[in-house]
């Protein structure tokens, strides 16, 4: 069932988005050659409690971690390890918090040190792909703009689309209808409206679309050790257009 949120909700949910994004901002500072992605799990862990905040995706159907923590060839749902990230790797955090009921759910891909200039431009084209689907997210749009928008973006940039992830709708659960694919055909799909939170986060690897998964039944990579960038921001449909909650970039 699709639902559409109600003012309260979505000020709930806009407190949820703002200690994410301070928490996302913390972790920023932190990533570095050297830092386990164990490290920044119990690092987000406190710093949600401190907050108040509880991590959504811990125990949501087993899911061990507080954060998913994703390096190079790992698309998403990677295992926070002790392993040292290396300078040149890329790393996607994603996270979903809890605040007194209302979620906020958002990826960033962060550059360990140097990065090569294929992974800037992996990290850049993904990020715009993501802020292109958000364009489409307009009440009388359609899903299927959204998932057109990316893909007509991304693929001459020379990178493939991931089709196993999508966003979703969120809220008052994790995940939620509908899907909201980052491919696809323009004026298909269902109708937004307003009230309506969903999630856009597109994933972009370097070679092959396609994914296999470890052998821990979560974490899914690329098929031929291409390198793989996602960004996630929570949306609310409004007449005014879209309401990012995990807006970084707003003034504080």
């Amino acid at each position: 069932m699709i639902t559409r949120k109600s003012k309260r909700e979505i000020e709930l949910m806009q407190a949820s988005g703002d200690v994410l994004v301070q928490c996302h901002k913390e972790i920023a500072k932190r990533i570095k050659p050297g830092v386990t992605t164990l490290e920044l799990d119990t690092f987000a862990e406190a710093f949600l409690a401190k907050h108040g905040a509880t991590p959504e995706q811990k125990g949501f159907n087993g899911y061990p971690y507080a954060i998913c923590a994703s390096i190079n060839d790992e698309i998403c749902h990677g295992f926070p390890r002790d392993e040292k990230l290396k300078d040149g790797d890329i790393v996607t955090i994603d996270m979903v918090v809890n605040l007194n009921g209302g979620l906020a759910d958002s990826a960033w891909t962060y550059a360990v040190g140097n990065v090569d200039e294929k992974a800037k431009h992996l990290m850049d084209v993904t990020k715009k792909s993501l802020y292109i689907g958000i364009e489409q997210a307009q009440v009388g749009k359609r899903i299927g703009d959204i998932g057109h928008a990316i893909q007509s973006y991304a693929e001459p940039e020379g990178f493939s689309v991931v089709r196993d992830f999508t966003g979703h709708g969120i809220g008052p659960t994790l995940h939620e209808e509908p899907h909201v694919p980052h491919f696809g055909l323009p004026n298909k799909g269902l109708r937004l409206k307003e009230g309506m939170v969903i999630t856009i986060e597109p994933m972009l690897n370097e070679g092959s679309w396609k994914s296999q998964m470890d052998d821990n039944g979560w974490t899914a990579r690329t098929i031929d050790q291409g390198r793989s960038a996602q960004y996630e921001h929570t949306i609310v449909i409004t007449k005014d257009g879209p309401l990012l909650t995990t807006d970084q970039d707003k003034a504080e």
